[in-house]
């Protein structure tokens, strides 16, 4: 019999085990997020590959034939000179019968009438333990508190997960998911033993079968990236994120360095550009969002052998110093 962990939001999101999938643009649809929750987590599908509500809507649809388990949807609240019709993505959302939003950016508090009153479990995702505390005070369920080591937008802090992950635990009443630097179940071990009630796991899920990347660039990564592998990029812009750390990425900080406006940046960082490099399988194509814990990780599997091996290790961890 398969041992079993269970936490308050294994029992809040109705999964086995407790482990999310990180919302990653172009990569979470619904073949990676149906992988991830048939196999016991949480697959979060990133809203911000689609243009509009209505592919939103089609992709969910997708999902749901490939699933009958649990699966939420991820707003990604950044500042926009052209901001999504979010409202709307949200309505969709109750509409197909999606009952865990995962919001990240900003607080979520303008649309929490419209989700909660819907009956949503809403997941807020910060990077410091204030932040956390807002999404706490604003009547999130939950909050997943993401580590500098994370994949993508780390906030402006660098605060490691070791000590920030304890830090929102002693502070909040409700639950908290560890993210940055889960990669194993190791990781996981650390991450519930540091007193989180589950991990939100992305670099992962990325090299995994089912994301919808070429495998050629999968495998590239898998194979020659460790824990040097990658780098922190628009930081000048209050936007600091961490990328692979590729030809592309020393442009981009090049340019940081000389000055150069964000308009002259932005088609180096776009997510189209992204989106032919996953396509291509060329990694050095696009600014693509990794975590550090791409350095332990050589090989790209199926999401439930990921899942089953990180479950394993996770006891694994916790067994060795019983006596």
């Amino acid at each position: 019999m398969e041992r079993k962990i269970e936490t308050r939001i294994t029992k809040m999101l109705g999964i086995e085990r407790p482990i999310l999938c990180g919302a990653m643009q172009w990569l979470t649809k619904a073949e990676l997020v149906s992988a991830v929750s048939n196999a016991g987590g949480l697959g979060v599908m990133s809203s911000a590959t689609f243009p509009n509500a209505e592919e939103l809507r089609a992709e969910i649809k997708k999902t749901k034939e490939l699933t009958d388990k649990p699966f939420a949807v991820n707003l990604t609240l950044m500042p926009s000179l052209a901001p999504p019709d979010y409202p709307s993505y949200i309505k969709v959302c109750i509409e197909e019968g999606v009952k865990i939003m995962e919001t990240s950016g900003r607080a979520p508090e303008p649309y929490m009438e419209q989700m909660k009153g819907a009956g949503m479990t809403v997941i807020h995702k910060c990077t410091v333990v204030k932040h956390a505390l807002k999404a706490q005070a604003i009547g999130c369920d939950a909050v997943i508190i993401d580590g500098t080591e994370a994949a993508g937008h780390v906030g402006e802090n660098d605060i490691g997960s070791i000590a920030l992950w304890p830090a929102a635990v002693d502070k909040l009443d409700i639950p908290v998911i560890a993210c940055g630097g889960v990669g194993d179940g190791r990781g996981l071990a650390a991450a519930l033993m540091l007193g989180c009630e589950g991990a939100t796991v992305g670099t992962r899920f990325f090299l995994s079968e089912e994301a919808p990347a070429l495998a050629a660039g999968k495998e590239m990564v898998a194979k020659y990236l460790d824990e040097t592998g990658t780098t922190l990029v628009l930081r000048r812009f209050q936007n600091t994120t961490r990328v692979l750390n590729n030809g592309l990425a020393a442009k981009v900080r090049e340019l940081e360095m000389s000055g150069a406006p964000f308009s002259e940046i932005a088609p180096f960082v776009s997510g189209r550009r992204l989106k032919t490099a996953f396509d291509t399988g060329n990694m050095d194509d696009g600014v693509l969002t990794i975590g550090q814990i791409s350095g332990i990780i050589h090989d790209v599997l199926p999401v439930k052998e990921i899942m089953d091996r990180m479950m394993d290790e996770c006891f694994a961890a916790m067994d060795k110093y019983r006596a």
